[in-house]
């Protein structure tokens, strides 16, 4: 574990798989205690088994062979995969103690994943009107590397980013990823970066200062980083 991370938050990272159902059950618990001042705010990194979770907006047309359990995740966004060699982070933050602004949150967020890919030496970036972040895939073609899913209630977040460090990327075939269909999926395992989740996780938490910094003031406007 990286030194130095505040002391105020939860940093847990999570060495078995966590069922996706079990993890959703325990995010809405959290998520509410600490909108009651009854629980530290919580950085959770985790794998699960395969899973197919669908946000709010998930269209039924988007399921194309529900191979995997199906779980209505209740976040934002559309479908998406979970699953092994993925590394997940689920963030409950009080944004009450920051800037309260949700698309600042994203937008930190997604920052957080692009910086600590660029430690990998992966290239990364947003794409206005796409949900998530994207690369270079090793054919020079676009291709999404990260999701990205929020929910926010009584200004506290919950659900977060997932990463794909070396999933198996048939398993992305049995959906329309984020409802995105004329783009593909990769991984840094694609991209020739082999990769333990605890140097992935040592990287990101060296960044989380510059993460949580960026909470406290208002989102940039409009366009790539």
């Amino acid at each position: 574990m990286v030194q130095g991370l505040p002391i105020d938050i939860e940093w847990r990272v999570e060495t078995a798989r966590v069922p996706y159902r079990a993890a959703l059950d325990e995010m809405a618990a959290r998520n509410a205690a600490i909108a009651a001042g009854e629980a530290e705010e919580l950085v959770w990194l985790l794998e699960h088994p395969p899973v197919y979770t669908a946000g709010t907006s998930a269209a039924a047309g988007e399921l194309l062979d529900p191979r995997f359990e199906v779980v209505e995740a209740g976040r934002g966004g559309r479908y998406t995969y979970h699953g092994p060699g993925q590394r997940v982070g689920y963030v409950l933050l009080d944004l009450r103690k920051r800037a309260r602004d949700a698309r600042g949150f994203v937008h930190a967020l997604e920052g957080w994943v692009i910086d600590t890919l660029g430690d990998f030496g992966v290239s990364s970036w947003r794409v206005d009107g796409r949900v998530g972040i994207w690369t270079r895939d090793i054919d020079g073609s676009e291709a999404k590397i990260g999701a990205i899913g929020v929910r926010i209630r009584k200004w506290v977040t919950m659900h977060g980013f997932a990463v794909n460090i070396a999933p198996d990327l048939s398993h992305f075939g049995g959906i329309v990823p984020c409802g995105i269909g004329d783009a593909g999926v990769t991984s840094l395992e694609r991209l020739g970066v082999t990769l333990a989740f605890e140097d992935w996780d040592r990287a990101l938490f060296a960044r989380a200062g510059e993460f949580l910094a960026r909470l406290d003031v208002p989102c940039p406007g409009e366009g790539p980083a």
